[in-house]
């Protein structure tokens, strides 16, 4: 029988001591200034709650510093706290074929332990794409059965992702890497009932996976020794997680393009899924602009995964309001925006943008469907109260990698984000150099954020 963890180990190793492209680093700096902006937004979102949830547990001292917030502690803390702030805004990138966002996991782990260890900039560079690459690949390999059956891609192989990136960055031995591997994969978990009614727990999904790849890498290096294959068998973490299971993802590919470079960068603070009715809505507007008060009714049609949870008309919270296509459109509609501040109490409860939300029918197209994930499409039609009809169709929402945002444009997002947070007095364009001369500046990051 094949061992599926040893084939995936010794591809992680080869693909770690490649030498990575100008562009391919290029991106990584992209990921990590993206990432830096969604987490110091976070940690100004989650301040109150933050605090409690410290105070419960007492204090936890350390020379680690959290994203964002005047607070230094331990490692493992660090990670786990930085991971609710990096996903409660919604705003973290993703890769659409696996259903996955790997930078919020990722970077929420790497980062403590890069500081701890007084890593390079190179190590760092390698931890993250490596990263990438393994959360990506064991998610393209297991969705969209994975997700069907209820499971977050992002907590269970974002954890194996970052316990690998770690691991990579610290250049773990083969034993070490897959012990961490394995630690990673027996605890890797976190479920989709996160979306359902007003729940506020999908960050704590994020944050429980940074903190296993954080313990993950911590036992392997004490010498703790997991299962022989892992990822096989009947108890593995394949056919626990995944009904369908494509092994080809779990090669890394030398010739293609690495998972790092197809990730989306969101302009909206929403979840995905949301985006294409949100730019198919902004473009509509554009072009005919339609008095909102004489909308009659309004269709979105989409593939069908991104219906389910989605299609709700009733918003009572910031949560429920970022994943819901109604209420994304209706936002949109009216203030020719989908920001931060549009998912905050003052436009959700506005009577304008509720009723109009209440207009929205989310449906599933199947055209649309059999053209996901190479596409994720949406079409919106609005009908106004004098019979006039509108609509506008797009393929792919902005950000893909295929209609990317420019670096001026991460750089704006990242200068907005860091406004919002009054926790901290960051210097935007220090942050920004010293993240785009990552090799050099590494340090200097660190104390910047």
């Amino acid at each position: 029988m094949n061992n599926y963890t040893d084939s995936f180990i010794n591809n992680i190793i080869e693909f770690s001591n490649k030498p990575f492209t100008v562009a391919q680093t290029h991106q990584a700096k992209r990921c990590l200034l993206d990432y830096l902006g969604a987490t110091i937004a976070g940690a100004q979102i989650l301040s109150e709650k933050r605090s409690l949830y410290i105070d419960a547990l007492g204090k936890n001292i350390g020379d680690v510093k959290v994203i964002g917030c005047e607070i230094d502690t331990s490692v493992e803390r660090a990670g786990f706290i930085n991971g609710l702030n990096a996903h409660v805004a919604e705003l973290d990138d993703g890769v659409i074929s696996g259903i996955v966002h790997p930078g919020s996991p990722i970077f929420s782990a790497l980062i403590p332990y890069a500081q701890k260890e007084n890593v390079s900039g190179d190590d760092f560079i390698r931890g993250i794409i490596v990263g990438y690459e393994v959360a990506t690949g064991l998610a393209d390999a297991i969705q969209p059965s994975h997700k069907l059956k209820g499971f977050h891609a992002t907590a269970t192989c974002g954890s194996i992702g970052g316990a690998m990136a770690i691991a990579s960055m610290l250049h773990y031995s083969i034993e070490e890497m897959k012990n961490a591997l394995s630690i990673a994969a027996v605890s890797a978990f976190g479920t989709l009932k996160v979306l359902e009614d007003n729940s506020q727990l999908k960050p704590y999904n994020v944050a429980l996976a940074a903190q296993i790849s954080i313990n993950s890498v911590a036992m392997a290096k004490a010498g703790f020794q997991g299962p022989d294959d892992v990822l096989n068998g009947s108890r593995g973490f394949f056919e626990m997680l995944s009904d369908e299971i494509n092994f080809d993802f779990l090669t890394i590919q030398k010739n293609e393009v690495l998972a790092i470079e197809r990730v989306y960068v969101k302009p909206y603070a929403a979840c995905r899924y949301c985006h294409p009715g949100i730019d198919a809505a902004l473009n509509l507007m554009n072009k005919y602009k339609v008095e909102p008060a004489t909308i009659k009714s309004i269709e979105v049609s989409t593939y069908d995964i991104a219906v389910k949870h989605h299609d709700h008309v009733l918003v009572a919270n910031s949560s429920s309001a970022k994943m819901s296509i109604p209420y994304s459109v209706a936002v949109a509609l009216i203030t020719n925006k989908a920001g931060l501040e549009q998912y905050t109490d003052e436009f959700i409860f506005n009577d304008n943008i509720s009723s109009l939300a209440r207009k929205v029918k989310v449906l599933s197209n199947d055209e649309f469907t059999k053209l996901f994930p190479k596409y994720s499409p949406a079409e919106i039609v609005v009908e106004t109260y004098d019979g006039q009809r509108f609509n506008e169709k797009i393929n792919n929402p902005r950000g893909e990698a295929n209609v990317p945002l420019s670096d001026d444009e991460l750089k704006n997002k990242f200068s907005s984000l860091v406004k919002f947070n009054t926790i901290k007095d960051f210097d935007s364009a220090k942050v920004i150099y010293s993240v785009f001369n990552l090799e050099k500046e590494i340090n200097n990051i660190f104390e910047l954020i």
